[in-house]
């Protein structure tokens, strides 16, 4: 699990990075809004972002209006010592999923991100499209255009996935994650092998599979990929 921490209180993140790594989630901080503003330019890089509200150039909801404009789904918890309960409100209705205020316990913003994380694995969409790409859920088949894909189930779940996601990136680790919570385990090398079988299965058509190397996988409309970093890859 990739989490982004924008925190300005070196301690906090410190401890939180060091406790996490025990657990094998990946946390990468920031401590300023154009900071953060650079780590989020590409949507979907992190399963969840911890937002301080204090920072030393702005305030932390203005990232998060920032973020939903262009991202609805990642999780995002405002993390911050304003414990007033218009405050409280006014990060809510902003577009924040939990509000937790500083003094915390540690054990208790586990809770909270495990609870987070837990409603973002929801079960695929019956129908999706992107491009002439059309995923039938209902049916257990996806089509480029008319034409049917021969797909095995397990890259029909993958193409699910990604399918839902787009444009937005898949990291892998959610991807082998989604597939273990439908009782589909598979490892690191698996997932390429699919990710691989699926990119032959869409050649010739308007939408590719990217991979962002160290990140995950997108798909995208002629290649076109906007706002990635660097090391991308076909």
């Amino acid at each position: 699990m990739r989490m982004l921490l924008i925190e300005d209180d070196p301690t906090i993140a410190h401890e939180l990075a060091l406790r996490w790594q025990q657990r094998g989630w990946q946390l990468q901080a920031v401590a300023t809004l154009a900071a953060a503003r650079g780590a989020t330019a590409v949507p979907g890089l992190f399963d969840l972002v911890l937002l301080d509200r204090g920072l030393p150039d702005g305030d932390g909801l203005d990232l998060l209006a920032e973020l939903r404009r262009g991202d609805t789904d990642t999780p995002v918890l405002v993390l911050t010592a304003r414990d007033q309960v218009a405050d409280r409100v006014q990060g809510l209705r902003q577009g924040a999923d939990d509000y937790l205020v500083k003094p915390f316990d540690a054990e208790e913003l586990e809770a909270r991100v495990e609870g987070l994380l837990r409603r973002t694995i929801k079960t695929p969409d019956r129908r999706l499209s992107f491009g002439d790409l059309h995923w039938l859920g209902d049916e257990g088949r996806a089509c480029l255009g008319e034409q049917t894909l021969e797909l095995s189930p397990r890259e029909f779940e993958v193409l699910g996935l990604l399918v839902r996601r787009a444009p937005r990136l898949l990291p892998k680790r959610a991807l082998i994650e989604a597939l273990a919570a439908r009782n589909l385990e598979i490892n690191d090398s698996a997932a390429e092998v699919y990710i691989s079988r699926l990119r032959r299965r869409l050649t010739g058509s308007d939408v590719q599979i990217r991979t962002l190397r160290g990140f995950g996988y997108l798909l995208a409309l002629d290649g076109r990929v906007t706002g990635q970093p660097a090391g991308d890859e076909t």
